[in-house]
């Protein structure tokens, strides 16, 4: 394989782990193995595989509570993640996390953050201590387009552009905030208009589109890492499941749904595009999908044998 055809058939890899990942969690979760609050990130993937292709093993990544693709394919094992799901001593937060709260120092991946907009300032945070230590990393934070009406969300891009700090603000626009359409939460629906009142060099992309969304992430970091000072990516996307397992679902027409998940799945639309260049044919597709699979298959595996903590441990890290 040349470099860039290896590279496309790895991302569009990424994005179908990070689906068959998500879909096995919707079924545990029907069979009460996974419990709790649970926000699957299908039909998001291109973010996280385009933003995190560009990043370095030095740089931060934050997200938020839909934050299972980003921890994935920042390299956090499937089996640890899963654990995590189950509430099982070998996940990656020793159970304690859950869905919302994935976390790996290691990597560098600060968590997810259950309160929205709550990762906004600690990624400044992270951004400003690096900046103090001479540390050359990005800090990446992933947000909906509900952070944005957040106070925290003024307030970080006013601190990260006043002290220069390389912030990559990712703006995870799905249209809906929970259950309210962007427009009526946003009094400027048009959330790039909003960064550059700040100063910060600002782009729109295809949050569908795979390969866009890489090319505008490096672009935007190449830009950082030359000059110091934040960045920010409205990334217009589309979430083909519900905001959570318990959400019904009534304020969005399903036939939007459907026509979103038939012309504009980023898995099928990279897919297409790989078969058209002749870089990928149905041997390869389908051998693809088999690795996934068993990735999924040993996770879950990994999950129903982890230890539950022991009761004893209860109050233990807690302090009063």
């Amino acid at each position: 394989m040349s470099p860039a055809r290896e590279h496309a058939v790895e991302l569009l890899r990424q994005m179908v782990l990070v689906r068959r990942f998500e879909e096995k969690c919707a079924e545990l979760y029907g069979l009460g193995k996974i419990r709790g609050f649970l926000h699957l990130y299908v039909g998001e993937e291109a973010v996280a595989a385009g933003v995190l292709a560009a990043l370095g093993p030095d740089d931060n990544v934050l997200a938020t509570y839909r934050e299972h693709g980003q921890a994935l394919l920042r390299g956090v094992p499937p089996g640890a993640v899963m654990a995590e799901m189950f509430g099982r001593a070998n996940g990656c937060s020793r159970g304690r996390g859950g869905s919302m709260h994935l976390f790996d120092v290691e990597r560098r991946f600060h968590g997810g953050h259950a309160i929205v907009g709550g990762g906004l300032p600690v990624a400044v945070g992270l951004a400003l201590a690096d900046t103090h230590l001479g540390r050359a990393g990005v800090t990446a934070c992933f947000f909906g387009d509900g952070a944005t009406a957040e106070g925290e969300f003024h307030e970080s891009l006013n601190l990260a552009a006043l002290w220069r700090l390389p912030v990559l603000f990712v703006c995870e626009n799905n249209l809906y905030a929970m259950g309210t359409a962007l427009e009526r939460h946003q009094a400027v629906p048009d959330l790039a208009a909003k960064p550059p009142t700040y100063g910060i060099p600002t782009e729109r992309v295809d949050g569908m589109d795979v390969l866009a969304v890489e090319d505008a992430a490096r672009r935007a970091v190449e830009r950082m890492r030359a000059t110091p000072g934040p960045a920010f990516l409205e990334v217009r996307t589309y979430r083909f499941r519900a905001h959570s397992m318990y959400d019904a679902e009534l304020y969005r027409d399903k036939a939007e749904v459907k026509r979103w998940a038939e012309e504009r799945d980023p898995i099928r639309l990279l897919d297409d595009d790989l078969r058209r260049r002749g870089w990928l044919d149905a041997d390869a597709r389908a051998a693809l999908e088999r690795g996934v699979e068993q990735l999924v298959r040993d996770a879950v595996a990994e999950a129903e044998a982890g230890p539950l903590e022991p009761v004893e441990d209860l109050e233990r890290d807690v302090l009063a």
